[in-house]
């Protein structure tokens, strides 16, 4: 996590906004039926088109001829996806249990300078891949595999999970970073805390004092943490990022992904890049990485003109996977065919056409629905669809309804439609305020209407 504070940043921007709302007509009809109709809103054309990356052929055998399965046929590997000067990390969460190792949590970050886009990737720990040398497994079994094999694997586990994400995705990790349960909450707290946009209210079983014991039942209790700003010290950040009896393994992706971007938030905010040697020599004992000081400071240099909008998440999600037990009775996610490989080359590609456009729209924020931090959340909601987004001053008191004001002169129908299908929101709640000056520009005035739950995965930007 550490590592990851260095990839992102914020951009703050306030523009002036004035003019009255008129009713906005588009161009052409477009039917759209009312929440619960079954309908939603229709993305914009040319909006999924997936970019192309250019595949680089990885020659077999690789360590050695493929290991019996008793399972499934072993799969060939994935085309190994190149982007010019991209840099791949792999941030993991393991948890350590005397001489086992799980890594439970995998997520990758691909930063593409070219572009200036950072992209997160959720793996879940249950998928059914191929581990080079060995056989047919789930993922988070290669790096303990590696360990104990070290006469097969000199480099070890680190070397082994990463050539699995190599055979099983096409992905080149470049650099591995891993914290175990006590680092993380050691790095959030030294952050002085996290303040995360919960935008769905979850709900599982807390211990009630992280002292107690974990194996009594009467020490658990169920606990919420309710939709807005939320600050976070460790031990809540680590149970909300881990934390999954009563959701699942796709759901703490999310959450992962969504504390993950408020970490980067909450460091560059607190200007953690000018302690960057310090703090490296302070978690040197905590976070595994084969990252040096060295290779984070350009790092540093670049990450404050990194916008929020060009940071991309993405998740192998269930359309992505099929449930399946094995003949052991072990619950594993199999990829379906061609879906995995269809969503890592759009997500390790570079941003297209749409995707550029929508992050040089400005949109601000007006928190009128009467719920405190909510623009944050609706701040957050935009970011993942690729949309820039500030705070803005509300004016008008409290609402009721939801609107967005297009307030440049001319209306871009696409861009204003995806705006909409983004938010949960209808056609009519899109107005036209003409403001001079503006060329590109959207105000979401938040009302008492608006719900602040979404789903991530679902997001096509």
């Amino acid at each position: 996590m550490g590592l990851a504070v260095l990839l992102l940043a914020g951009l703050a921007c306030n523009f002036p906004v004035q003019g009255e709302p008129t009713p906005f007509v588009f161009p052409t009809p477009i039917t759209i039926q009312p929440p619960g109709g079954g309908t939603e809103l229709p993305q914009p054309p040319g909006a999924a088109q997936t970019p192309t990356a250019t595949p680089t052929p990885w020659p077999l055998p690789f360590f050695g001829s493929p290991g019996p399965t008793e399972v499934t046929p072993i799969p060939g590997p994935l085309p190994l996806l190149s982007a010019p000067d991209s840099i791949t990390f792999l941030f993991i969460g393991s948890d350590r249990r005397t001489t086992t190792v799980r890594t439970d949590t995998l997520i990758l970050a691909n930063y593409q300078p070219a572009y200036g886009v950072v992209t997160l990737l959720s793996v879940p720990r249950d998928l059914y891949v191929y581990v080079p040398g060995w056989t047919m497994q789930r993922i988070n079994a290669a790096y303990q595999h590696g360990e104990g094999n070290r006469h097969l694997y000199p480099e070890g586990g680190m070397a082994l999970l990463k050539d699995t994400i190599r055979y099983s995705l096409g992905i080149q990790v470049n650099h591995v970073a891993m914290v175990g349960f006590d680092g993380f909450i050691q790095i959030v707290d030294t952050l002085g805390g996290v303040d995360v946009p919960v935008a769905c209210a979850y709900t599982d079983w807390h211990i009630i004092d992280p002292k107690k014991d974990p194996e009594d039942e009467d020490n658990w209790a169920l606990y919420t943490v309710d939709a807005g700003l939320v600050h976070m010290d460790g031990d809540l950040a680590l149970w909300y990022a881990r934390s999954r009896l009563k959701s699942s393994d796709f759901d703490r992706g999310r959450r992962q992904q969504e504390l993950l971007r408020a970490l980067f938030h909450q460091a560059l905010r607190l200007n953690t890049l000018t302690r960057l040697p310090a703090l490296y020599q302070q978690f040197s004992s905590t976070v595994q990485t084969d990252v040096s000081l060295d290779d984070l400071l350009p790092l540093a240099a670049v990450a404050p003109g990194i916008g929020t909008a060009n940071v991309r998440s993405y998740f192998i999600d269930s359309t992505i996977v099929s449930n399946w037990r094995t003949p052991q009775n072990a619950a594993v996610l199999v990829p379906k065919p061609g879906a995995l490989q269809a969503l890592v080359t759009k997500a390790m590609g570079p941003p297209d056409e749409t995707e550029r456009q929508h992050a040089s729209t400005l949109v601000t924020v007006w928190n009128a629905s009467g719920q405190p931090d909510w623009e944050e959340l609706a701040i957050a909601r935009l970011n993942y669809g690729g949309f820039t987004a500030v705070d803005g001053v509300n004016e008008r008191g409290r609402v009721n309804r939801t609107t967005i004001e297009i307030l440049s002169e001319t209306v871009n129908t696409e861009e204003a439609l995806a705006l909409a299908a983004l938010l949960g929101l209808r056609q009519d709640a899109i107005v036209h305020v003409p403001t001079p000056g503006y060329t590109s520009g959207y105000r979401m005035v938040l009302g008492a209407d608006y719900n602040p739950c979404f789903a991530p995965a679902r997001i096509d930007r």
